[in-house]
């Protein structure tokens, strides 16, 4: 079901990790990612250890005549666009392609049903999706395509790719994360390198200024896993402690404070951490701890009230496997053994998939989801992996992805 390439020109103004948006016409999506951490089959694609409602917005979601996606082993929301890995080692992605995030060679267009498969990629064994852009890993390359007003595609240009360029010198990936306008990658040893924008010192190595190939974090060994949010990114290292670094309005860095920093800090009193996800980190024995703002709820503890240090996530009905969060989208969700969905935070365009669009501060069920191998929270919607190969997602009430309060199926063309 392809739709007018209309492209909505907005204004996102970051306040307590909410985005606002404002457009002129068309549909509208604020920022990033916080689709954290890699999709994929190595370092996992939700972040696991191994952004007074009315009901439905819309009934339904893309209505591709191909039928539902099979095959997809792990999802990426990212903001505007997504992204799946199927079984082989190829990528497939949906949603705005005005910048060319569909991979497929052209730019322009918009579309619910599930494209064809990246260009020139085999092999991909984790994938991530930012904003209008998204990277993929194979044999320890990073290649990534998009938008790159900032670099983000890394190859040492600001020029757009509608197909996949390699990132310039990057060797032994062992994980990746893309945000708004930058990405991140874990490497061989620990290390973690960055590039794209810079201009809250999120790229981690002690200045504010943006760069179009990756760059050192400064200080940073022992990193497992990687996720990278709008304006700051956050690494788990191994022992189950966590550093994080730029911007910090909200407390996001986890340290205590709400003053920002180029190089990583630690993350207060977070022990025993499996994996990490935006500002949330899931814990040995199934418990989810996040930090930072919390004007919707999404710190998940019943609450409104911001924390610049962890706070344990009431009302989970089990216990946790996998966490995915989006600082900028305001949400965050759990996959709990059994194979259902919990999410809390954020809701206008009904990204807790609960059928409604009110805000929550303690975790929902999302409804008629079993069997989920995999999640990912974007900018204003999530999807999930079914046992089977198939993908449902729920919120984006803006359209460019999804639009349903409740799960709905991806379909192919």
């Amino acid at each position: 079901m392809k739709y007018s390439p209309v492209r909505c020109l907005a204004l996102f103004i970051l306040v307590s990790s909410i985005a606002f948006g404002a457009c002129s016409s068309g549909n509208s999506s604020g920022g990033t990612a916080g689709s954290g951490g890699n999709a994929g089959v190595g370092p996992g694609g939700n972040a696991g250890s191994g952004s007074g409602g009315a009901a439905g917005v819309a009934a339904g979601g893309s209505g591709g005549a191909g039928g539902p996606v099979t095959g997809v082993v792990a999802v990426s929301a990212g903001s505007d666009t997504a992204c799946v890995l199927v079984t082989g080692g190829t990528v497939r992605c949906w949603g705005d392609n005005f910048y060319g995030a569909w991979g497929t060679g052209t730019a322009g267009g918009q579309d619910l049903d599930l494209e064809t498969s990246v260009k020139n990629l085999t092999g991909v064994t984790a994938i991530s999706s930012g904003r209008d852009f998204a990277c993929a890993l194979m044999g320890g390359a990073v290649q990534c395509w998009g938008h790159n007003d900032s670099g983000q595609l890394g190859n040492g240009t600001t020029t757009d790719s509608a197909t996949p360029v390699m990132v310039t010198g990057l060797t032994g990936v062992t994980a990746i994360s893309a945000g708004t306008r930058s990405a991140c990658a874990v490497v061989s040893g620990g290390a973690v390198q960055c590039w794209g924008g810079n201009t809250s010192g999120q790229l981690g190595n002690g200045t504010t200024t943006s760069s179009p190939t990756p760059v050192a974090v400064t200080g940073l060994t022992g990193a497992t896993a990687i996720s990278v949010d709008s304006l700051s990114a956050c690494a788990l290292l191994a022992g189950g402690t966590a550093q994080c670094w730029g911007g910090n309005t909200s407390g996001q860095l986890g340290n205590g404070t709400t003053t920002g920093s180029p190089t990583p800090v630690g993350v207060t009193a977070l022990t025993g951490a499996t994996a990490i996800s935006g500002d949330c980190a899931l814990m040995t024995g199934g418990a989810v701890q996040c930090w930072g703002g919390n004007a919707s709820g999404q710190l998940g503890n019943g609450t409104t009230t911001s924390s610049p240090t962890p706070v344990t996530v009431t009302g989970l009905a089990g216990a946790v496997t996998a966490i995915t969060s989006s600082e900028i989208g305001g949400f965050a969700c759990a996959l709990l053994t059994g194979g259902t969905v919990q999410c809390w935070g954020f809701n206008s365009a009904g990204q807790l998939g609960n059928g409604s669009t009110t805000d929550s501060s303690t975790p929902v069920t999302v409804p008629g989801l079993a069997g989920v191998t995999a999640i990912s929270a974007g900018d204003g919607f999530a999807c999930a992996v079914l046992t089977g190969g198939t993908v449902d997602c729920w919120g984006g009430t803006d359209g460019y992805v999804v639009s349903s309060t409740t799960p709905v199926p991806l379909n192919k063309k």
